[in-house]
């Protein structure tokens, strides 16, 4: 998911009352539900950033030190700045190590679950494993979450400031409801996935990998991407209750079992574009001189192959 959510998810969980647990309670769960995104600093180097993203810092390993790692640095920094208590003020609760570890851990692992819920996925089994999970139920980026989690947020601090005696109870209410759509969403995606298998059965593909995956803003709409061999065919979903699908009647040739594509995949760019991808293809580009081939995920282009941020451009020969 984006920071933004993951944010406002550690910041609903700190005003549910975790946050009063121990001093920097409410700092340990900000940082901790965004500490495992420290990998974007793969964008300072040449590193292919799908090939890096979402891998060691979301791990197994990662998931074990980085919270023990902040919880340290946290009561470092409480004991290098003691609190300063106002007169009159109720002094705040001592920083204590295994109340920061756990919120460290509650924090991260926030963020790995909310990244395991889209399509994106995340590698939960680094170093040992290059694997991707994907939870498929929810958009990379979802208003939904932050409607609901920025409300509950909000609410809980106003009541805080005025000393509510119910003070937590918008951010734990807010946690439930998100809770239920996130569940929500992942039994509808299943749902939806055996009414396109089905569908595919019927078709004489029952082998036919696919995916449906969500759209943004609208819950009750699915896409679907369905890989036939040689082309990846897309198709929409949609629940009136119940799940209809409708294959799109468009697509893209794949392109990888060309000369071209046997030229791309002996890159080691691609290669690591290739661990990456879940639908990779690849066009040609003649706007240019020398022409170059695009390579592109068809989860992130438009339905017709033709532009999407997860574009690489390659010159064959190079």
């Amino acid at each position: 998911m984006d920071n933004l959510c993951h944010t406002l998810a550690g910041a609903a969980l700190g005003r549910a009352g975790l946050a009063d647990r121990t001093r920097y309670g409410m700092a340990t769960l900000l940082v901790a539900a965004n500490l495992p995104d420290i990998d974007v600093a793969v964008f300072l180097t040449d590193t292919l950033p799908m090939s890096f993203r979402r891998g060691w810092t979301h791990g197994i390993l990662a998931q074990i030190a980085l919270p023990m790692l902040l919880a340290g640095v946290m009561l470092l920094i409480a004991r290098w700045r003691p609190p300063r208590v106002q007169a009159g003020a109720s002094p705040p609760p001592p920083a204590r190590f295994s109340q920061l570890l756990l919120l460290s851990f509650v924090g991260l692992y926030s963020h790995i679950l909310l990244d395991w819920l889209n399509s994106y996925g995340v590698r939960l089994l680094m170093p040992f494993s290059n694997r991707w999970f994907y939870g498929d139920a929810l958009y990379i980026v979802d208003p939904w979450m932050w409607l609901v989690l920025g409300a509950g947020v909000i609410a809980a601090g106003r009541r805080r400031a005025r000393r509510h005696p119910q003070a937590r109870r918008p951010a734990r209410m807010a946690l439930a409801v998100v809770g239920v759509y996130c569940l929500a969403m992942l039994v509808s995606n299943a749902w939806a996935r055996n009414t396109v298998q089905t569908a595919l059965t019927r078709a004489g593909q029952p082998e036919a990998r696919f995916m449906v995956t969500p759209v943004v803003v609208n819950p009750f709409r699915r896409e679907v991407i369905i890989d036939t061999g040689r082309r990846y065919e897309k198709g929409d979903l949609w629940f009136e209750p119940a799940p209809h699908f409708r294959p799109g009647g468009y697509g893209v040739d794949i392109g990888l079992d060309t000369p071209a594509g046997a030229a791309v995949r002996q890159q080691p760019r691609a290669q690591a574009y290739l661990r990456w991808s879940r639908f990779p293809f690849l066009v040609p580009d003649n706007t240019t001189a020398p022409p170059r081939h695009i390579l592109n995920d068809y989860r992130y282009s438009d339905s017709f192959g033709r532009v999407g941020w997860a574009g690489m451009a390659l010159t064959i020969g190079n």
